[in-house]
């Protein structure tokens, strides 16, 4: 059992890495937590500091879930007992993977105040099944270049996730593990809690939306920073 500590320790500590606070605390000299949505999630990087910083997060973030679900949770010191019927390497895959996500959203290095973790999100479920996450992330594009609302996008895509696995298990067969459907089911629904704020800003029609998919400058490289 101490290799599965180790791993979920790992993944928790890679997941707490703040991309988009320490890359704009290095670049610009600004905490994008003081503007925009007040979120230290990569789409308020975009939004307060420009694509270059937003992408950088963007990857970063997908990267910390990627590396605790497909590497991470390689490691053994010991051997770790079946985990119930599920496919134990498998099932060790989300688990570093949900330790990232909540190192993201609970960041140690925040005071535990991070951002929303679909990014993380993605990165885990891209390292497990890759096909099922190229799908998703058709439809996160599909909606946000409909609608301009990443939130939408994101809980949609979400809840988009468990749909195709458990399609993709109980009607086609692929083999897939059914802890990728029953964790995917959990996901979804941490994702939209997550978005309950946007959920409020939505409904009220006050929700930030993307209006031009030209490159961002963000508010920093309008100048509308003190």
């Amino acid at each position: 059992m101490l290799s599965l500590v180790l791993i979920l320790l790992l993944s928790y500590l890679i997941g707490s890495i703040p991309s988009s606070v320490w890359l704009g605390k290095m670049v610009h000299g600004v905490d994008v937590r003081d503007y925009g949505s007040n979120n230290a999630g990569a789409t308020n990087a975009f939004r307060v500091l420009g694509w270059k910083v937003g992408s950088s997060a963007l990857i970063i973030d997908m990267g910390k879930g990627a590396l605790a679900a497909g590497w991470i949770a390689t490691l053994r010191i010991d051997t770790i007992p079946a985990l119930g019927a599920w496919e134990l390497d498998t099932v060790v895959a989300l688990l570093a993977g949900l330790a990232a996500i909540v190192g993201h959203m609970f960041p140690l290095y925040l005071s535990f105040d991070g951002g929303k973790g679909v990014a993380t999100t993605a990165g885990v479920l891209l390292a497990i099944t890759p096909v099922t996450m190229l799908l998703v992330i058709a439809i996160f594009a599909g909606v946000l270049l409909t609608t301009g609302f990443v939130s939408l996008a994101s809980m949609l895509s979400a809840v988009a996730f468990p749909i195709i696995v458990g399609a993709q298990i109980f009607i086609f067969g692929t083999g897939l593990d059914l802890s990728v459907f029953v964790v995917g089911l959990l996901l979804a629904v941490g994702i939209v809690v997550a978005h309950r704020s946007n959920i409020k800003r939505l409904r009220a029609g006050e929700e930030n939306r993307f209006t031009s998919f030209k490159p961002a400058q963000g508010m920093i490289g309008r100048g509308e920073l003190d």
